[in-house]
């Protein structure tokens, strides 16, 4: 900055910290600051709105909380004692109803207990400032929780007998349930310093919407875009195939529910419209494995079918006016409706005719099958007019837009959903983007203000954009060759269904490919890495999360349930504290019943631990850089105070 702007942000800085006294107190804090442990970093990707084991994973703080009570206790207590602690901390109400149904002499119980809480929570926050610590106790109590962590009680009698006086007391006042709550939470809190969201927030599982609400009030976290939440995004700015898209995909995994009960979606004119059009037809075509028999009786099956082919239909009718209308976007393989022979119940794909599942289709015009009939254009105007209405869905769509972006560089790692997208040879992919040809990060950047200046302004051309992005081979939010939504619905031969991966999958299994992509986003250095998601990584067919040497690690949460047939396990979970990174698989998740009950964690075997020798510090973080350059601020500020620049003013 020029040495006008110096000498003002100094007079500013001055008004904070009046003298050499308050100047020289901040910089020993912030140096002492920088020598602390890092804090731990937690990475999830595709939590598909699995709101249960994602809320066990932030319970469990990653399995972060489990390994404190076993460095804690390991040989003081049994391990049905430590499981019962660690799930009490959990889940702190629902686990003391069965406690005190349970316990004969609670008064005891609650006195081993809080002692036992205490030692975790001072565990769990030592490596934090005590002024940090105390900000996140958000209970009611602050100065006793803070007084019981700093207690020195060792060889000390007057200490030990204030210690013990202190619970004393609050199991006196029938305060234990409470303070075991508030506790619980700060462990919980104190346990995960950051949390990095790769991406995936949207569809499959239920509660998308109360993952989001979790999201929303979590203390320090960011959010990597992932292709199903950019299709999202594109449908609460109206965008009709992405809405289009959204519904059948609800459809298929029997969640009409999320659009009707969590967002308001009127989803009355789309069913009445699927009753009638295809009232003769079962539609089975449209119940693939994934729906839930069990959530639905054969009625509400039926309707549901019905519903899920209609708006199939109109989904594809929908993107064959946009492919048409933006040829830029090179999607004309999708254009299949227009290939087909009804009556002969054939389809030509590539110059060969395939036979199809499917003769009935009354909606699509022999000489225009991609013009939407009037009751379809009613019923697609009308839920868009819902889709964009809804003040639920504009929260959590406006909050994913604001706090969300392409990618994340964070403590020199890479974090973004899907790929890079790269050529035959391993090269960066040129793409053709807004009138530019781009690559590799200046790609990402453009696509990242694309997507923001579609949130501010809802240009119709960029809001079509949203499309591209959810579906082109060209996105690094779709990472294949090609999308086949037409191929898997009506085509029998199972083999035109299959989508392959871009090329960027080949070569990211490559140490140099992935020290080649860091380099172009400004990484190097043996602590640098690639973390992605979006790919589940099947376990069950030897895959492995770990690529190129260590260089890319893929963290696909593997939560929903759909997953797992093809992956064999419930996907992985990575934390980066001051000992290096730690990467776990998880186990598959039952119910919080049976977390409670049964006393069942998530988190199972270690799969890659890659530490450091030396212990990384606050300074070695982005924090930290930011920590030095504050000190280096106010230094100049003495310095300007020494000289008689700035004038010194008493401190309150």
């Amino acid at each position: 900055m020029g040495e006008y702007n110096k000498e003002k942000y100094l007079t500013l800085l001055s008004k904070e910290y009046k003298n050499i006294t308050e100047v020289a107190e901040e910089i020993i804090n912030l140096k002492a600051i920088l020598n602390l442990p890092k804090g731990t970093e937690v990475f999830l990707s595709d939590i598909h709105g699995e709101y249960a084991p994602f809320t066990h994973i932030l319970n469990n703080g990653a399995g972060i909380i489990k390994s404190k009570i076993e460095e804690t206790f390991e040989n003081r207590i049994t391990e049905k004692e430590r499981n019962t602690l660690a799930t009490l901390i959990y889940y702190p109400k629902e686990k003391l109803k069965l406690i005190k149904q349970e316990t004969e002499n609670l008064e005891e119980w609650y006195a081993i207990t809080l002692y036992r809480l205490v030692e975790v929570a001072r565990k769990v926050s030592s490596k934090y400032t005590r002024s940090k610590v105390r900000k996140a106790i958000n209970s009611g109590f602050e100065y006793i929780i803070d007084e019981l962590l700093h207690a020195q009680v060792n060889g000390e009698k007057d200490k030990e007998n204030y210690y013990k006086q202190i619970i004393k007391t609050i199991i006196e006042l029938d305060q234990a349930d409470s303070f075991i709550i508030a506790i619980s939470d700060l462990i919980k809190r104190m346990a995960i310093d950051h949390l990095h969201i790769i991406g995936d927030i949207f569809d499959r599982g239920r509660y998308p919407d109360l993952v989001l609400d979790r999201l929303m009030s979590f203390h320090s976290l960011d959010i990597q875009w992932g292709n199903h939440d950019i299709l999202w995004m594109g449908a609460g700015c109206g965008n009709k195939a992405n809405i289009a898209t959204v519904i059948r995909i609800c459809a298929r995994y029997s969640n009409i529910g999320i659009l009707e009960d969590s967002y308001g979606i009127n989803m009355r004119p789309l069913s009445t419209f699927a009753q009638t059009t295809y009232k003769n037809d079962d539609c089975l075509n449209f119940m693939p494995k994934v729906f839930d028999y069990n959530k639905y009786d054969n009625s509400d099956r039926n309707n549901i079918a019905k519903i899920h082919k209609a708006i199939t239909i109109i989904q594809l009718k929908i993107e064959g006016q946009m492919i048409k209308k933006h040829p830029e976007y090179h999607l004309e393989n999708r254009l299949l409706l227009d290939k087909m022979d009804i009556e002969k119940g054939t389809v030509k794909i590539d110059g060969k005719w395939y036979e199809m599942n499917d003769k009935n289709f009354p909606t699509i015009y022999k000489d225009n099958p991609y013009e939407l009939t009037p009751e379809e254009n009613e019923v697609i105007e009308r839920l868009a007019e819902s889709f964009i209405h809804s003040p639920s869905l504009s929260k959590h769509l406006n909050y994913l837009y604001t706090k969300g972006e392409m990618y994340t560089i964070f403590n020199h790692n890479l974090l973004f959903h899907g790929c890079v997208p790269t050529d035959e040879n391993g090269e960066l992919k040129e793409i053709a983007f807004l009138g530019k040809t781009l690559k590799g990060k200046a790609y990402f950047d453009e696509i990242n203000e694309t997507v923001n200046k579609v949130f501010a302004t809802r240009q119709p051309e960029l809001v079509d954009l949203m499309w591209f992005l959810w579906i082109s081979p060209d996105s690094p939010f779709f990472g294949k060759e090609k999308m086949a939504t037409f191929e898997s619905y009506f085509v029998k031969d199972k083999n035109m269904s299959k989508e392959p991966k871009s090329p960027y999958y080949k070569y990211s299994e490559e140490e140099a490919f992935c020290v080649k992509v860091l380099k172009e986003f400004g990484l190097e250095g043996e602590d640098s890495h690639i973390l992605n998601g979006h790919m589940p990584v099947k376990v069950k067919d030897g895959e492995s999360p770990i690529k190129a040497n260590g260089k890319l690690l893929v963290i696909d949460g593997g939560l929903a349930k759909s997953f797992r047939e093809k992956t064999g396990n419930a996907g992985y979970i990575l934390t980066y504290n001051s000992n290096g990174l730690l990467l776990s698989q998880n186990k598959p998740f039952e119910s919080v019943e049976k977390a409670i009950i049964e006393e069942k964690d998530i988190i199972s075997e270690i799969i890659v631990k890659k530490t450091g020798v030396i212990r990384k510090r606050v300074g070695d973080t982005d924090i930290g850089t930011k920590l030095k350059k504050e000190i280096e601020d106010l230094q100049e500020l003495i310095n300007a105070y020494k000289s008689g620049d700035i004038k010194e003013t008493k401190s309150k």
